[in-house]
Protein backbone atom coordinates (compact mmCIF):
# COMPACT_ATOMS: atom_id res chain seq x y z
CA UNK A 1 0.00 0.00 0.00
CA UNK A 2 1.64 3.44 -0.98
CA UNK A 3 2.58 6.13 1.96
CA UNK A 4 2.57 3.34 5.06
CA UNK A 5 6.46 2.82 4.84
CA UNK A 6 7.75 4.75 7.78
CA UNK A 7 4.33 5.80 10.00
CA UNK A 8 3.93 5.56 13.46
CA UNK A 9 0.74 3.54 14.03
CA UNK A 10 -1.53 2.89 17.38
CA UNK A 11 -3.55 -0.61 17.30
CA UNK A 12 -5.37 -0.88 20.93
CA UNK A 13 -6.50 -4.69 21.23
CA UNK A 14 -3.22 -5.68 19.57
CA UNK A 15 -2.32 -8.13 21.95
CA UNK A 16 -4.65 -10.87 20.21
CA UNK A 17 -7.24 -11.74 17.55
CA UNK A 18 -8.05 -8.86 15.05
CA UNK A 19 -6.01 -6.45 16.73
CA UNK A 20 -2.60 -8.63 16.52
CA UNK A 21 -3.20 -9.59 12.90
CA UNK A 22 -3.70 -5.64 12.28
CA UNK A 23 -1.09 -4.51 13.64
CA UNK A 24 1.37 -7.74 12.02
CA UNK A 25 -0.50 -6.49 8.82
CA UNK A 26 0.63 -2.69 9.51
CA UNK A 27 4.42 -3.66 10.34
CA UNK A 28 4.84 -5.98 7.50
CA UNK A 29 4.11 -2.60 5.54
CA UNK A 30 6.72 -0.85 7.07
CA UNK A 31 5.05 0.89 10.14
CA UNK A 32 6.33 1.35 13.27
CA UNK A 33 3.19 -0.06 15.63
CA UNK A 34 2.04 1.10 19.08
CA UNK A 35 0.66 -2.38 20.75
CA UNK A 36 -1.60 -0.78 23.02
CA UNK A 37 -3.04 -3.34 25.63
CA UNK A 38 -3.55 -4.95 29.09
CA UNK A 39 -2.31 -8.35 28.52
CA UNK A 40 1.27 -7.92 28.85
CA UNK A 41 1.68 -11.71 28.00
CA UNK A 42 -0.01 -11.13 24.42
CA UNK A 43 1.06 -7.42 23.96
CA UNK A 44 4.90 -9.11 23.95
CA UNK A 45 4.03 -12.00 21.90
CA UNK A 46 2.70 -9.81 19.37
CA UNK A 47 5.82 -7.37 19.48
CA UNK A 48 8.16 -10.55 19.49
CA UNK A 49 6.56 -11.58 16.17
CA UNK A 50 6.78 -8.16 14.61
CA UNK A 51 10.66 -8.29 15.35
CA UNK A 52 11.18 -11.20 14.29
CA UNK A 53 9.55 -10.55 10.69
CA UNK A 54 11.77 -7.57 10.68
CA UNK A 55 9.48 -4.98 11.53
CA UNK A 56 9.39 -2.24 14.62
CA UNK A 57 6.74 -2.27 17.21
CA UNK A 58 6.18 -0.79 20.98
CA UNK A 59 4.36 -1.69 23.59
CA UNK A 60 2.25 0.12 26.22
CA UNK A 61 0.12 -1.42 29.11
CA UNK A 62 -2.88 0.47 29.19
CA UNK A 63 -6.40 0.57 30.20
CA UNK A 64 -8.05 2.47 27.26
CA UNK A 65 -10.95 3.27 29.92
CA UNK A 66 -8.65 5.66 31.59
CA UNK A 67 -8.57 8.47 30.09
CA UNK A 68 -5.45 9.91 32.30
CA UNK A 69 -3.78 6.71 31.38
CA UNK A 70 -4.06 6.95 27.85
CA UNK A 71 -2.78 10.45 27.75
CA UNK A 72 0.67 9.14 29.94
CA UNK A 73 0.73 5.80 26.74
CA UNK A 74 0.20 8.25 23.87
CA UNK A 75 2.97 10.76 25.39
CA UNK A 76 5.19 7.75 26.31
CA UNK A 77 5.03 6.15 22.40
CA UNK A 78 5.15 9.44 20.60
CA UNK A 79 8.17 10.20 22.99
CA UNK A 80 9.96 7.06 21.46
CA UNK A 81 8.95 6.56 18.37
CA UNK A 82 8.02 9.49 16.91
CA UNK A 83 4.27 10.97 16.08
CA UNK A 84 1.21 9.32 16.01
CA UNK A 85 -0.06 9.04 12.06
CA UNK A 86 -2.53 6.31 12.19
CA UNK A 87 -5.15 5.17 14.71
CA UNK A 88 -6.44 1.79 14.74
CA UNK A 89 -9.30 1.64 17.29
CA UNK A 90 -9.34 -2.02 17.84
CA UNK A 91 -10.17 -3.18 21.40
CA UNK A 92 -13.04 -4.38 22.61
CA UNK A 93 -14.93 -6.87 25.22
CA UNK A 94 -18.39 -8.95 25.04
CA UNK A 95 -20.46 -11.39 26.98
CA UNK A 96 -23.29 -12.41 25.54
CA UNK A 97 -26.41 -12.11 27.24
CA UNK A 98 -30.14 -11.23 26.77
CA UNK A 99 -30.50 -7.57 27.72
CA UNK A 100 -33.06 -8.46 30.34
CA UNK A 101 -30.72 -10.77 31.95
CA UNK A 102 -28.19 -8.52 32.40
CA UNK A 103 -27.61 -5.49 35.14
CA UNK A 104 -26.29 -1.86 35.11
CA UNK A 105 -22.96 -3.19 35.95
CA UNK A 106 -22.19 -5.46 33.10
CA UNK A 107 -23.54 -2.12 31.00
CA UNK A 108 -20.81 -0.30 32.73
CA UNK A 109 -17.76 -2.36 31.57
CA UNK A 110 -19.02 -3.07 28.21
CA UNK A 111 -19.24 0.91 27.92
CA UNK A 112 -15.94 1.56 29.53
CA UNK A 113 -14.30 -0.79 26.98
CA UNK A 114 -16.19 -0.31 23.89
CA UNK A 115 -17.30 3.36 24.03
CA UNK A 116 -15.74 5.05 26.81
CA UNK A 117 -12.21 3.91 25.49
CA UNK A 118 -12.88 4.78 22.08
CA UNK A 119 -13.47 8.19 22.86
CA UNK A 120 -10.61 8.41 25.07
CA UNK A 121 -7.96 7.56 22.46
CA UNK A 122 -9.42 9.73 19.93
CA UNK A 123 -9.58 13.14 22.00
CA UNK A 124 -6.13 12.55 22.77
CA UNK A 125 -4.46 11.56 19.58
CA UNK A 126 -7.01 13.58 17.32
CA UNK A 127 -5.32 16.83 19.23
CA UNK A 128 -1.87 16.16 18.33
CA UNK A 129 -2.95 14.66 14.74
CA UNK A 130 -4.90 18.32 14.32
CA UNK A 131 -2.18 20.46 15.25
CA UNK A 132 0.32 18.39 12.56
CA UNK A 133 -2.44 18.80 10.15
CA UNK A 134 -2.70 15.07 9.04
CA UNK A 135 -3.48 11.66 10.62
CA UNK A 136 -6.00 9.07 9.66
CA UNK A 137 -7.84 6.71 11.91
CA UNK A 138 -9.36 3.47 11.04
CA UNK A 139 -12.36 2.35 13.74
CA UNK A 140 -13.17 -1.04 14.31
CA UNK A 141 -17.08 -1.57 15.09
CA UNK A 142 -19.36 -4.16 13.92
CA UNK A 143 -22.03 -5.57 11.92
CA UNK A 144 -23.96 -5.67 15.27
CA UNK A 145 -23.54 -1.86 15.36
CA UNK A 146 -25.78 -1.98 11.73
CA UNK A 147 -27.72 -4.70 12.27
CA UNK A 148 -28.32 -5.26 15.76
CA UNK A 149 -27.04 -9.16 16.89
CA UNK A 150 -29.30 -10.65 19.40
CA UNK A 151 -27.46 -11.34 23.10
CA UNK A 152 -25.20 -8.26 22.18
CA UNK A 153 -27.26 -5.09 22.90
CA UNK A 154 -25.34 -2.83 24.81
CA UNK A 155 -22.33 -3.82 22.73
CA UNK A 156 -24.32 -2.88 19.50
CA UNK A 157 -25.24 0.35 21.09
CA UNK A 158 -22.01 0.79 21.43
CA UNK A 159 -20.68 0.03 18.01
CA UNK A 160 -23.31 2.08 16.83
CA UNK A 161 -21.78 4.98 18.40
CA UNK A 162 -18.57 4.32 17.17
CA UNK A 163 -20.38 4.72 13.93
CA UNK A 164 -21.51 7.55 14.00
CA UNK A 165 -18.67 9.34 16.07
CA UNK A 166 -16.58 8.12 12.93
CA UNK A 167 -18.68 9.87 10.30
CA UNK A 168 -19.27 13.51 12.88
CA UNK A 169 -15.21 13.49 13.48
CA UNK A 170 -14.90 12.96 9.77
CA UNK A 171 -16.87 15.71 8.69
CA UNK A 172 -15.14 17.95 11.70
CA UNK A 173 -11.90 17.42 10.95
CA UNK A 174 -11.26 16.71 7.24
CA UNK A 175 -10.24 20.96 7.08
CA UNK A 176 -7.31 19.20 9.38
CA UNK A 177 -6.14 16.65 6.80
CA UNK A 178 -7.62 13.94 8.87
CA UNK A 179 -9.71 10.74 7.31
CA UNK A 180 -11.35 8.27 9.64
CA UNK A 181 -13.71 5.23 8.19
CA UNK A 182 -15.13 2.34 9.92
CA UNK A 183 -14.77 -1.32 9.60
CA UNK A 184 -17.56 -4.05 10.55
CA UNK A 185 -16.35 -7.07 11.35
CA UNK A 186 -19.59 -9.94 10.53
CA UNK A 187 -19.40 -13.37 13.06
CA UNK A 188 -15.65 -14.00 13.21
CA UNK A 189 -13.83 -16.56 15.59
CA UNK A 190 -12.52 -14.48 18.37
CA UNK A 191 -12.70 -14.78 22.09
CA UNK A 192 -16.25 -12.40 22.31
CA UNK A 193 -17.67 -15.28 19.37
CA UNK A 194 -16.89 -17.86 21.52
CA UNK A 195 -18.36 -16.75 24.46
CA UNK A 196 -21.62 -17.33 22.71
CA UNK A 197 -20.57 -20.63 21.59
CA UNK A 198 -20.07 -22.21 25.22
CA UNK A 199 -22.28 -25.14 26.13
CA UNK A 200 -24.06 -27.89 24.79
CA UNK A 201 -25.91 -25.63 21.84
CA UNK A 202 -22.41 -23.93 21.01
CA UNK A 203 -21.68 -26.15 17.92
CA UNK A 204 -24.98 -25.59 16.81
CA UNK A 205 -24.71 -22.04 16.94
CA UNK A 206 -21.53 -21.84 14.66
CA UNK A 207 -23.23 -24.33 12.10
CA UNK A 208 -26.14 -21.89 11.85
CA UNK A 209 -24.11 -19.07 11.37
CA UNK A 210 -22.19 -20.44 8.71
CA UNK A 211 -25.28 -21.60 6.73
CA UNK A 212 -26.65 -17.84 6.56
CA UNK A 213 -22.97 -16.57 5.97
CA UNK A 214 -23.31 -16.68 2.15
CA UNK A 215 -19.18 -17.79 1.29
CA UNK A 216 -20.15 -20.60 4.25
CA UNK A 217 -17.52 -19.39 7.04
CA UNK A 218 -16.74 -17.74 9.75
CA UNK A 219 -14.20 -14.56 9.29
CA UNK A 220 -10.93 -15.06 10.98
CA UNK A 221 -8.73 -12.12 12.37
CA UNK A 222 -6.80 -12.27 8.77
CA UNK A 223 -9.52 -11.61 6.99
CA UNK A 224 -9.42 -7.74 8.20
CA UNK A 225 -6.27 -6.55 7.81
CA UNK A 226 -5.88 -5.78 4.42
CA UNK A 227 -9.16 -3.37 4.20
CA UNK A 228 -7.74 -1.60 7.77
CA UNK A 229 -4.40 -0.82 5.48
CA UNK A 230 -5.91 0.15 2.78
CA UNK A 231 -7.81 2.83 4.51
CA UNK A 232 -4.73 3.80 6.42
CA UNK A 233 -2.99 4.22 2.77
CA UNK A 234 -2.35 6.77 0.05
CA UNK A 235 -4.48 4.55 -1.88
CA UNK A 236 -7.56 5.36 0.61
CA UNK A 237 -6.94 9.63 0.18
CA UNK A 238 -10.15 10.46 -1.12
CA UNK A 239 -12.53 7.92 1.24
CA UNK A 240 -13.19 9.40 4.15
CA UNK A 241 -17.00 8.99 6.76
CA UNK A 242 -17.07 5.56 5.44
CA UNK A 243 -18.39 2.17 6.93
CA UNK A 244 -17.32 -0.83 5.76
CA UNK A 245 -18.60 -4.63 6.55
CA UNK A 246 -16.43 -7.13 5.86
CA UNK A 247 -19.11 -10.27 6.59
CA UNK A 248 -18.65 -12.50 4.03
CA UNK A 249 -21.68 -11.04 2.49
CA UNK A 250 -24.05 -11.54 5.37
CA UNK A 251 -24.77 -8.12 5.45
CA UNK A 252 -24.82 -5.54 2.30
CA UNK A 253 -25.27 -2.34 2.33
CA UNK A 254 -25.50 -0.28 -0.84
Amino acid sequence: MRGLQGKVALVTGAANGIGRAIAMRLAAEGCVVGIFDLDETGSLDCAGQIQAQGGHSHVELVDIGDYAAVARAVQSFEQARGPIGILVNNAGWDRAANFLDTEPGFWEKVIRINLYGPLNVHHVVLKRMAERGAGCVVNIASDAGRVGSSGEAVYSACKGGIIALTKTLARELVGKGIRLNTVCPGPTDTAILRSFTEGPDGAKIVEGLKRAIPMKRLGAPEDYPGIVAFLASDDAAYITGQTISVSGGLTMHG
